[in-house]
């Protein structure tokens, strides 16, 4: 099917999306609570959401940085965790007192963060985090299974919620979310949308625990707020041959988290519920090896240089965008080891 002639059941028009495309490259920003809590030998599903918002402090905080470092490096865009699954906020949210407002360090970061965009020419989007250890609002998130492997096993077989394991009753429920965080949820999503200006793109993690009604009907809304805005709702996993309707559905974006360097190019065009769609995709990894968290541990160092520009370059040959987490360390600044490697990247991929 030509591309050219091809109209497409989406919301966005192509050339929309073509335009979100011929961005290319963009700098994934993981920086909040995450950064200062469990500092040695960090568990998955963790933080707990427990840890007081003064252990949030950056001493050193410097926005602009970010931004200028993402530009010097040929980035085009860049996404801020605005809030992550510690259920910490980068803004002051009317709606809970577990912000910037209430840490050590009161910058509202979403407000300097778009503004540095604007300053250096840099398209600013936000990430989401529908997965929250602090307001549960009576939710079960991943942080209740006993272990890793317990939710892992459950989640490769996508059972529905009630769903039960043959070793134990409990623990077999996938994850979910009430209508009283969802209604949190869309109340800080308004914030966001209505507060900051125009974004390009907002990410929504774990789609999943909101189910599909809920989150047609955050889908809708989060248009409403903002037409032009790109909705990534993150499927999470590294392929995208196998996209999950139930998990991530409606989406303007495939995600490849930690997105497989295969031969095969990234398909456009997707059949979905008796309708076709043009879906680009976007691979998101980080600049250091992630062990178990997208967030800077203090001993970090950025990964090999030819994995960089092999995954780079299969997003090129592959037509996807490529979106490189480059996270703060404790002081609230881009360390310099990953500001050296992000200009060689630039230099060997001619940007």
């Amino acid at each position: 099917m030509e591309t050219q002639e091809f109209r497409g059941a989406q919301r966005l028009s192509i050339e929309q999306l073509q335009a979100w495309e011929r961005l290319g490259y963009g700098m994934f920003i993981h920086f909040g609570m995450s950064t200062y809590v469990n500092l040695e030998g960090k568990v998955f599903f963790k933080p707990d959401g427990s840890d007081p918002p003064s252990r949030y402090n950056p001493d050193k905080l410097d926005v602009d940085q970010w931004v200028s470092v993402a530009r010097d490096a040929g980035m085009t865009y860049a996404v801020l965790t605005a809030k992550h699954i510690s259920g910490f906020c980068l803004w002051p949210s009317k709606h809970t007192d577990y912000t910037v407002a209430n840490s050590g360090n009161r910058t509202d970061v979403v407000e300097a963060f778009v503004t540095a965009c604007e300053r250096r020419g840099i398209r600013p989007g936000l990430y989401y985090s529908s997965y929250d250890n602090h307001h549960r609002f009576g939710s079960r998130t991943r942080s209740d299974f006993p272990s890793k492997q317990a939710y892992f096993e459950l989640a490769a077989k996508r059972l529905p919620f009630g769903s039960e394991r043959p070793d134990g009753p409990d623990e077999g429920r996938m994850i979910y979310t009430t209508s009283l965080y969802q209604s949190f949820q869309t109340a800080q999503i308004t914030e966001l949308l209505t507060q900051y200006g125009q974004l390009l793109e907002i990410w929504i993690d774990h789609p999943d625990a909101l189910g599909r009604g809920y989150r047609t009907y955050l889908y809708n809304e989060m248009a409403r707020l903002q037409p032009e805005i790109v909705v990534m709702m993150n499927n999470g996993t590294p392929s995208s041959e196998e996209y999950d309707v139930d998990y991530a559905w409606p989406s303007d974006l495939i995600a490849m988290e930690q997105g497989e360097v295969t031969d095969k190019k990234y398909r456009k065009i997707r059949h979905i519920e008796g309708k076709d769609y043009y879906i680009p995709g976007e691979v998101c990894d980080s600049i250091a090896p992630i062990r178990q968290d997208w967030f800077h541990l203090p001993d970090d160092q950025p990964r090999p240089m030819e994995e960089l520009v092999r995954q780079f370059d299969w997003c090129r040959r592959g037509g996807a965008n490529y979106l490189l987490n480059v996270p703060p360390d404790r002081s609230g600044r881009i360390p310099t080891e990953f500001i050296t490697t992000l200009q060689e990247l630039r230099k060997l991929m001619g940007l």
